[in-house]
């Protein structure tokens, strides 16, 4: 399989890692094959958490890592943010993984502002991993960000990190730009690894799952992430991955254009509904939408099954206060609508902008907003 750079660390990393959130799902044999099984086809990533399963998927990795822990490079999480609790979950980490030290440690799911300010304090969880590191317990310290691009970019610039995870794919590059036009770039000024996570944005690409893999790796990053819970799937991530060819500019439009996930409702933010006679960033606004629900909610019926998936991804981040906030801020907000119609004429792919607008406007406004619920 092929590797690359991780940044500053000097490691090489597969390109296709193995994530551990879906070996929760599995049983102790099963999740030993698979693992045992990617290290055997190439691979060389191994990530866990201590929240997956309260460290369930930490144990499963470390059955495998009793006999080939020279084989791999191993990366864990925890989400403390102060120095005493992070080295608590460390030793804890190292037991549950059978080794004595992690390659790769991160500071997990830093998506809030006050967060950066809590783990740079005295005491805070930085202070206690930089202590871990001198001790040889891990090697390198990183942090992942699931909802926030703009806080990724203040934690690179507050830090020298060695690596940082971030979800990259060509659904939610609509809903958070900033992670390929501000975080990337942030990250390559200080030659810090990017791993990229959520390739198949959690599960709604997995019809398309060959032009989700292709796109993530075609951006300059080390290695995307991903997780299995069957051997063919892990088989036809790696056989794909053997002839993928990355993707071009004109590749990237058709399927901007094309994806069936992005259909006729997902902002492509290209502008060309502007200027609005009202005044309305109406970009903007479906860019607020995006970092709301990644602009699920849209008003189709859908099967049971797809309704459901789309209904458990919509708040998968959490966050919803950031977007209420600056639509708060913004000089004119989707109200200011008078279906003047003008917009609709101009959308390159057909976006039923003024419904659209009626519904930013409602979920930007709920004065109830649902809690992130993912389970971590």
């Amino acid at each position: 399989m092929e590797r690359r750079n991780l940044g500053k660390t000097g490691m090489e990393v597969s390109i296709l890692g193995l994530g551990g959130f879906h070996l929760v799902e599995l049983s102790q044999r099963d999740a030993v094959s698979i693992i045992n099984h990617y290290l055997d086809r190439g691979g060389n990533y191994l990530e866990a958490a201590e929240g997956y399963g309260n460290g369930n998927s930490e144990k499963k990795v470390g059955q495998v890592l009793k006999a080939r822990r020279k084989d791999c490079l191993v990366a864990s999480k925890s989400m403390e943010r102060k120095k005493k609790d992070i080295l608590l979950s460390l030793e804890g980490s190292l037991r549950r993984l059978h080794t004595d030290y992690l390659d790769i440690y991160f500071i997990h799911c830093l998506n809030r502002y006050e967060e950066i300010e809590e783990i740079s304090a005295p005491s805070g969880a930085l202070e206690g991993l930089e202590k871990a590191r001198e001790q040889g317990k891990i090697k390198y310290i990183a942090f992942s960000n699931h909802a926030t691009p703009e806080v990724a970019v203040r934690l690179l610039q507050n830090y020298h990190f060695d690596a940082c995870m971030i979800p990259l794919n060509y659904y939610d590059r609509f809903n958070f730009p900033g992670w390929e036009k501000a975080v990337i770039p942030e990250a390559q000024k200080s030659n810090t690894g990017v791993i990229a996570m959520k390739p198949f944005a959690d599960g709604l690409l997995w019809r398309n799952w060959q032009a989700a893999l292709r796109y993530t790796l075609s951006l300059p990053v080390t290695c995307v992430v991903a997780g299995t819970n069957t051997l063919s799937y892990l088989d036809g991530d790696i056989n794909y991955l053997q002839h993928c060819i990355p993707m071009n500019d004109e590749d990237r439009e058709e399927l901007y254009r094309n994806a069936p996930e992005l259909g006729t409702y997902v902002c492509r933010q290209c502008g060309d509904c502007l200027p609005c006679p009202e005044g309305i960033d109406i970009p903007a606004c479906f860019l607020l939408e995006g970092e709301w629900d990644r602009q699920m909610k849209d008003g189709s019926i859908r099967d049971p099954g797809e309704y459901a998936l789309r209904d458990r991804l919509r708040f998968w981040f959490g966050n919803q206060d950031y977007p209420q906030e600056a639509y708060k801020r913004l000089a004119v907000n989707a109200s200011a609508c008078t279906e003047c119609g003008v917009c609709l004429h101009r959308c390159t792919y057909n976006l039923p902008i003024i419904e659209k607008l009626k519904l930013v406007h409602e979920k930007l406004t709920d004065t109830n907003p649902p809690v992130c619920i993912r389970i971590f």
